[in-house]
Formats: structure tokens, C-alpha cells, sequence
């Protein structure tokens, strides 16, 4: 029997490398299906001081990298590593960044569920994929109902601030460690790995673990 070993995942579900990061992990899990990892994902939020409505993605996109070429730079080696591990992200569809303390709050009730990764993968297929608004309480419930979860009771807790403290708290923990990108893997709660690397990677990762064990 393989030795259980935690994966903890700093991620965000609008941050494109974490996507791109979860798929290199997912390929390299599928790869090795005797992987001895158990997975929790943890928020952090690249925009802790977006509006709670969020705002209009080009604004946000030319404000934070100094105008559109400094956005279209700072993409291109985005566009490069999508493609190159098989994903088509509809940037050109997204209209709104979002806030996404809430899509974290339903990554936390689905985690209670036990359908927290399910979850995350919903989240960046809505976003991504699907250019949808992921800070909007109705695409939420829309992404839990698909994963099985009571969409009804989803977004009763949407409208309450129900652990909204704790995921901030939870944010500022991950910062306080010295998280300050994401994604962020840790490995049996002692080694960092940053960044959305490749599928070798982890399958070394799990070799070296499975001869360890």
C-alpha cells in the first residue's frame, strides 16, 4: 500500500497559470495512477482588493501592465504554454475579471463534500473556457449544480458572508508562509514547489516519493 502524501495547492481559478499548472499535474496523475498523493486546494487571491463586483477586464488587464502592448507582452508566454498543453483559453470572450473570494467559498463548501478538485476543474472551465463571470452568483450555483452539489443551498450561503473571514484569513496565512505567486504546490507540507511546471516533473516527484517509501 502506497503512503499517503499531501499535495497542498495555493491556486486562483483566474489565475491562467494555475489552469495550466493543474493540467501538467493532471496529466502526470493520470500517467501515474499509483500516485500516493492526496490533494487539497487553498485560496489566494490575486486581486484581494478587486471591487466585489469585480471590473471590466481590459481596464483591469492595461492598468495592471501599463496599457494594452504591456498586456499583450505579458500574455504571450501565457498563449504559449496553454496551447502547448492542449488548452484553448477564450481570452478574447472574457469581458469582467472577477472578485473571486466567492468562487473560493465554493471550492471550500465543495471541499467539504469531498468534490473540491471537481470544483476547481469547473471553475476553470467556466472561466477559461466558457468566458464566464465567475464572480456572479448565479454562474456559481450554475458550476456547483454541475458538479452535484445543491445549487439552491449554494446560493442561499452566497448571499450570507458564511466563511468569507475564513478564506481571507486563510489568504493572509499563505502570505504570511512567504506564498506570493501562485500556483504553489507544496509537498508533504515541507517543500515548495512554485509555478505551473511540467508533467516530468512530477512524475519524477512520484517516483522519487514512491522509492522513498
Amino acid at each position: 500500500m502506497t503512503e499517503i502524501v499531501k499535495l497542498d495547492i495555493m491556486s486562483d481559478p483566474i489565475c491562467p497559470w494555475c489552469y495550466i499548472g493543474k493540467t501538467h499535474l493532471d496529466k502526470a496523475l493520470a500517467d501515474q495512477p499509483g500516485h500516493p498523493f492526496q490533494i487539497e486546494w487553498h485560496p489566494f487571491q490575486l486581486n484581494p482588493d478587486m471591487p466585489p463586483e469585480g471590473m471590466d477586464r481590459r481596464a483591469y488587464l492595461e492598468g495592471k501592465f501599463g496599457g494594452k502592448e504591456g498586456a499583450i507582452r505579458a500574455y504571450a508566454p501565457v498563449l504559449e504554454h496553454a496551447e502547448a498543453a492542449g488548452l484553448k483559453i477564450d481570452f478574447e470572450g472574457m469581458t469582467r475579471t472577477p472578485n473571486t473570494l466567492d468562487a473560493h467559498r465554493l471550492i471550500h463548501w465543495a471541499g467539504i463534500e469531498g468534490r473540491q478538485t471537481a470544483a476547481v476543474s469547473a471553475l476553470f472551465e467556466a472561466y477559461f473556457v466558457e468566458a464566464r463571470d465567475i464572480g456572479d452568483h448565479d454562474v456559481l450555483a450554475d458550476v456547483a449544480d454541475g458538479i452535484d452539489m445543491d445549487a439552491a443551498v449554494v446560493r442561499k450561503l452566497l448571499q450570507s458572508d458564511a466563511d468569507a473571514q475564513g478564506i481571507r484569513d486563510r489568504d493572509a496565512h499563505s502570505r504570511s508562509m512567504g506564498v506570493n505567486s501562485v500556483p504553489t504546490f507544496i509537498v508533504a507540507q515541507k517543500h515548495a514547489v512554485p509555478g505551473a511546471q511540467p508533467p516530468e516533473l512530477w512524475a519524477r516527484v512520484i517516483r522519487e516519493l514512491s522509492a522513498a517509501a
